[in-house]
């Protein structure tokens, strides 16, 4: 008990290190550059420790649930040797990690409202509804199929540089094609997705699944499935776009 609550101390200073230029920022503009007095500083003092505590918390939760599962999980696969059960891991892994992600929520929500604004879709609750999910549905399915595509890198030991140049070279292709309406959001989706819940997991992933398969490097195999599931997401909602 003792040591973890240590170990969370030490997360706690450790998220005040890191936020403090943040508010140094805001605090200086404020007061110097706007000069004008801060508004419900309680509010704000309290708001800001309860980042502080939550950023601490789930700093530590990863430390302590998803990288340890997703690496467990990766050398479970490998040494199970079933590059098909491995594969549909991914894509699961991949899909429910991106659906789940509160920021394509929120992403997914917005686009929707500004879909009905412009005349794209009807302006009913049933409408937004449907494209916002029928966008995140597509995100998700790309982010399994990068996921896919990243372990038979790991495993075949294709350099991730060309596969990512490439994809760029498609999605650059097909963006005179894809609606005006959609560009924007198909970009922002890729950045979207790999946030607070895919990240960990698709990391640990990553890096577990090169540790444990002979002649691979942890730092150059076992890194790049990020850049996947952020680029794919890209091509995909274009291509949702162009569809709707």
């Amino acid at each position: 008990m003792r040591l973890l609550f240590s170990d969370f101390l030490q997360s706690l200073l450790e998220s005040i290190r890191d936020l403090a230029p943040i508010v140094i920022v805001i605090a200086v503009f404020q007061i110097f550059i706007l000069k004008q007095p801060i508004s419900n500083l309680a509010s704000l003092i309290s708001g800001l420790l309860m980042v502080i505590v939550g950023l601490a918390l789930f700093v530590r939760g990863l430390e302590m649930g998803l990288f340890p599962i997703g690496e467990s999980m990766a050398h479970a696969f490998a040494r199970k040797g079933s590059i098909y059960w491995l594969l549909i891991f991914a894509f699961l892994l991949g899909f429910g990690t991106s659906i789940a992600e509160p920021a394509l929520i929120a992403i997914a929500r917005k686009a929707a409202e500004a879909a009905a604004e412009g005349g794209v879709i009807e302006h009913t609750a049933k409408a937004l509804e449907r494209y916002a999910l029928g966008l995140r549905y597509t995100v998700g399915f790309s982010v399994g199929v990068a996921l896919v595509l990243g372990v038979l890198r790991i495993i075949k030991g294709w350099p991730v540089q060309y596969i990512i140049i490439g994809a760029y070279i498609i999605i650059v292709v097909m963006t005179p094609f894809a609606p005006d309406e959609i560009i924007g959001i198909a970009y922002d989706s890729g950045g979207v997705t790999t946030s607070t819940i895919t990240v960990p997991l698709v990391t640990a992933l990553g890096v577990g699944l090169a540790s444990s398969i002979k002649g691979r490097n942890p730092m150059i195999d076992g890194f790049g499935l990020i850049a996947f599931a952020s680029v794919i997401p890209i091509a995909f909602t274009m291509i949702f776009g162009m569809l709707i």
